[in-house]
C-alpha cells in the first residue's frame, strides 16, 4: 500500500527507488497474514525513538512466531542510510517489516528458517499543528491475547480497525473511540488516547488489549517531568464525556487534539499544545 510519495524500499540487502515488489504469491505472509511492521518518523533531520521502533518490530515478529533476522542496531543504520537520499526538511514515514515465507507441514505455522524483511520509506507530510479530529462510538472492540496477537504490531489486526473507522466515518466522525473486551475505553482506532480533567491527565491502563505506544510512553515521561499528574487507569466512556480536553497520541502526527466525542464538544486545549511542544523539545535535545 502506498500511503505517500517518493518511496524507497530496502530489500535483499540494498535500497531501491520506488515501491519495490517484495512478497511472492505463495509467501506465508501473503496468504496467511504473518506480517508485522512498525512505524517511525523522520522530520527536520530527526528520527525520534527510531531505535525503540526497530526493537519493537523484532518483538512483534517473535510474537507471531517469526524469526527476526536484523538486529536493532543494524536496522537503525539501514534506515539512516535510506534517509540520506531525502532532503533534511522532508517528512518521511519509516516502516520496517517482517513476514513469513514458508509454512510447516500444515502450512498454518510460519517456518522459522526464512523470514522476509524490508524497510519502506514514504514521504508523508506531518499534519499541521491546527489539525484536529472527532470521535464516535463503534460496536467493534479490541480483541484479547487469547483470541488475537495483540502483543504485536501485526497487519492482521488492522481489518478490525478499518471496520471501526468505516462505521464512525459513515456518521461523520473522524475516528473511533474503542472499548476493550470489558467495555472500558482502550484507545482510538488509530492511536492511543489521553483525557484531561481538572488539570490532571488520564490514559487507559495498558491491559494487553491494545498496543501501548512508544510515543504514548514518551509523552507520559515528558508530562511527568514537567510536573503534570498523569494517571494510567481504567476509564469509561462517561469519563470521556466529562473530560475537559481529549487528545490522541500516535507516531504519525504525535499529538492530535479531539474537538468532539459524539455530542460532547471540546476545545483544542492547552495540555495538548504543551505535550506537542515538549515532544519536539525532547526530540531536538537528543539529536
Amino acid at each position: 500500500m502506498a500511503a505517500g510519495t517518493n518511496i524507497r524500499t530496502y530489500f535483499e540487502g540494498t535500497w531501491h527507488d520506488g515501491d519495490a515488489m517484495i512478497i511472492r504469491a505463495a509467501d506465508h505472509g501473503a496468504w496467511l497474514g504473518s506480517g508485522v511492521f512498525d512505524g517511525a518518523r523522520y522530520v527536520n533531520g530527526l528520527a525520534p525513538d527510531l531505535d525503540a521502533h526497530c526493537a519493537r518490530v523484532n518483538r512483534s515478529a517473535r510474537a507471531l512466531g517469526l524469526n527476526p533476522t536484523v538486529s536493532t542496531e543494524d536496522m537503525v543504520q539501514i534506515v539512516w542510510d535510506g534517509l540520506a537520499a531525502y532532503p533534511k526538511d522532508t517528512a518521511v514515514y519509516i516502516r520496517p517489516m517482517y513476514w513469513g515465507i514458508d509454512g510447516d507441514v500444515t502450512a498454518i505455522v510460519p517456518g522459522e528458517d526464512k523470514t522476509g524483511f524490508a524497510v519502506c520509506l514514504e514521504e508523508i507530510p506531518m499534519a499541521p499543528d491546527t489539525a484536529t479530529t472527532t470521535l464516535g462510538r463503534t460496536q467493534f472492540r479490541r480483541p484479547v491475547l487469547e483470541s488475537s496477537v495483540v502483543n504485536a504490531k501485526a497487519g492482521c489486526l488492522y481489518p478490525n480497525n478499518a471496520r471501526m473507522l468505516r462505521e464512525v466515518r459513515a456518521r461523520g466522525f473522524g475516528n473511533a473511540l474503542v472499548a476493550d473486551a470489558m467495555g472500558n475505553v482502550a484507545e482510538s482506532a488509530t492511536a492511543n488516547v489521553f483525557m484531561v480533567r481538572d488539570g490532571e491527565v488520564f490514559t487507559p491502563i495498558a491491559n494487553g488489549t491494545f498496543l501501548a505506544g512508544i510515543t504514548r510512553a514518551r509523552h507520559m515521561v515528558n508530562m511527568r517531568g514537567d510536573g503534570m499528574k498523569v494517571h494510567e487507569t481504567v476509564l469509561t466512556f462517561d469519563d470521556f464525556l466529562a473530560a475537559d480536553e481529549v487528545f490522541l497520541s500516535g507516531n504519525m502526527n504525535k499529538v492530535t487534539p479531539v474537538t468532539a466525542f459524539e455530542d460532547t464538544q471540546y476545545q483544542a486545549g492547552p495540555v495538548a499544545r504543551r505535550v506537542r511542544e515538549m515532544y519536539w523539545d525532547w526530540a531536538h535535545s537528543t539529536a
